[in-house]
């Protein structure tokens, strides 16, 4: 399980550390693609493989499920931690990101995230009212 959040840095190659407590979960493997709110998404190979089959056996007639499936495929860079734990993210995903040298690496339960530093920030003021105005009648609702 993913949990916690970090501030590695982005150093001049496109490297980032990835926490050392998460590095056993990635260590046969690993995909990085596009995330929600232009965030990057980190997966363990094989849940990768989990989400994807089950995206691409959404109806293709489904312009939504489409779209989804194409940018989760067509952005999904397979990788694996260098002896430092690193990895290196694509010119690609860094623009996506907006990625500078100030990284934050979140968990997602069951997967990672990466956002620029002042990204992460902002986004966290945009949702904490609603966050903290949660409650079951919600969005939370079946979920807590």
């Amino acid at each position: 399980m993913f949990l916690g959040t970090y501030t590695p840095k982005l150093d001049d190659k496109g490297r980032l550390t990835l926490p050392a407590k998460f590095r056993e979960d990635l260590a046969d493997g690993l995909m990085v693609t596009k995330g929600q709110d232009h965030s990057l998404a980190v997966y363990p190979r094989d849940e990768f493989a989990a989400r994807a089959r089950k995206a691409a056996a959404a109806s293709r007639t489904n312009p939504k499920a489409r779209a989804f499936i194409r940018n989760l495929a067509a952005s999904a860079d397979e990788q694996t931690l260098d002896g430092s734990g690193r990895i290196t993210l694509s010119p690609a995903h860094r623009e996506y990101a907006s990625l500078s040298k100030e990284c934050v690496v979140i968990g997602s339960v069951g997967f990672l995230e990466i956002w620029d530093l002042e990204s992460w920030n902002k986004y966290q003021e945009e949702t904490e009212a609603a966050f903290s105005a949660a409650d079951d009648d919600d969005i939370l609702s079946g979920l807590l």
